[in-house]
Parts: structure tokens; sequence; C-alpha cells
């Protein structure tokens, strides 16, 4: 595809994730009344509409409170997961103030973490754990931040101690995102340098990207003894344990390469 065509059918792309999001926050009131097969399709088509396709291997999730982990490594994992199983996202606070997108994602049902306040924590473990005895799912991304997927960070713990306050299984999923041919690809990373308009333009303008969700076995309630190895388990099965791991520059936001 030439220069002359990629930029207007980008465009035409991000038109078309902002139209699906626009009416998927104005049937944010139905709530639980929309069907969870609904959300899903509507979850890929929003990244169909930014013109990347999506793979997702692996048994369903299971239903009922359900604690969904997964590596973090764009914008678009959000969409990705919900297109696994529809979830309450744990946000950092700040997203709170972003113009536009911190009323939709409190809208959304969002919980949120207070980061840089430590006395915070506890009530935020209590009430993801409270969601999760509800019966609600809750998707977590529990390196923290966004990392490159060649890089990885490492899990936090904190939300596995609500999975083991609230006695539900800990759903692992893995992200990718690749080129056609198979290789690795990184134009979907939120990193770095990158604002969200920067990286979304990437995507966007990217060919043939393709986003792989890999559905790994549920860790089953009570197989862990404590948050520690539930979240080292956690990480082994997304494929992240035993990767020797360097820090590197943070981008602002949080992502890193």
């Amino acid at each position: 595809m030439g220069p002359a065509r990629a930029v207007p059918l980008a465009a035409l792309r991000i038109a078309a994730v902002l139209l699906l999001l626009i009416v998927g926050f104005l049937l944010t009131p139905l709530g639980g009344r929309i069907p969870g097969t609904l959300v899903r399709r509507w979850s890929r088509w929003v990244v169909r509409a930014a013109g990347v396709r999506v793979r997702i291997d692996g048994g369903a999730a299971p239903e009922g409170g359900l604690l969904l982990v997964a590596n973090h490594v764009s914008w678009l994992d959000i969409p990705l997961l919900a297109a696994v199983r529809p979830a309450r996202m744990l946000a950092k606070s700040e997203i709170r103030d972003w113009p536009v997108a911190g009323w939709m994602t409190a809208r959304s049902g969002a919980l949120f973490i207070d980061r840089d306040r430590i006395r915070a924590l506890p009530g935020t473990v209590a009430r993801i754990a409270e969601a999760l005895r509800a019966g609600d799912a809750v998707a977590v991304f529990p390196e923290g931040s966004t990392w490159c997927g060649r890089a990885q960070g490492h899990f936090r713990r904190a939300a596995f101690q609500a999975a083991l306050d609230a006695g539900v299984p800990v759903q692992p999923v893995r992200l990718r995102y690749r080129a056609a041919q198979g290789t690795p690809d990184t134009a979907a990373a939120f990193v770095g340098a990158d604002s969200l308009l920067t990286s979304v333009w990437r995507v966007v303008r990217a060919r043939e990207l393709v986003a792989e969700a890999e559905v790994r076995e549920p860790i089953a309630p009570g197989s862990c003894p404590d948050r520690r190895s539930l979240a080292e388990a956690a990480q082994l099965s997304t494929g992240l344990g035993g990767v020797v791991r360097r820090r590197l520059p943070v981008r602002t936001g949080g992502g890193r390469a």
C-alpha cells in the first residue's frame, strides 16, 4: 500500500474505532443486561476496526467471579482481553483525570488503584475481592506498565490477594502481537516516549498486524497457598517466568521498552 492510500485508510480506521467506542459507552447503562457474547463481539470489532486481526486460542474462561490476568503490551490489550471475557478493569487512578477517556473508564465500571499511596492498597484489594465475590470478572495487568513484548515486567502480587480472599480462580492470558507471517511485531507496543495518539496512529497505519490472546488453564482456588506463589504461577502460565528482566527507560504514563 502506497503512502497516498495509507493516510486516508488510517484516518478511516480511527473514525471506525471512535464510532464503536461511542456506541459501546452509550450502552454501558444497560450493564449486565447486555449479553456477554455481544460484548465479546464488540471488543473484537474494536480491534478489527483498528486494522488488526484477532486470534484467540485456548478454551473459554470460567463463568462467575474470576481474576483475569495478562501481560501488558498495548492499549489494544483492553478490548482484546474483553474479547476473552468481559470484565471490570483495574485502572491506575491517573486515568480519571484524562479528558473524555477518564469519564468513559469510570462509567464502564472500572476499579481504580492509586499506585503512589501504599496505605490505600488494602482498600483497593478489598474492593476487588468484593467484586469477585459478587460474581464479576476483574481484569488486571499485574506488570503495572506496558512492555514491548520482547522485554517483560514482574507480576505484582496485590490483586492476587483479592482472588485468594474471594476464593475465585485466576485466568492467565498471554497477549502477543505479530506480523502476518508470524514474526513478533512491536508496532502495537505503547512504550518509550509515545503519547497515546502517536501509538494509535502507528497501529492504524500498520499492515497485516495480528493480535493473539492465548487462554491458558485457569488456576483453581486453593491450589496456591499465598499471593506470592499465586502470582508466580500466573506469570509462569503466561510464559513470562524465568526471563532475565532489565529495567529500561520509562514512558510518561508508565510503559517500558
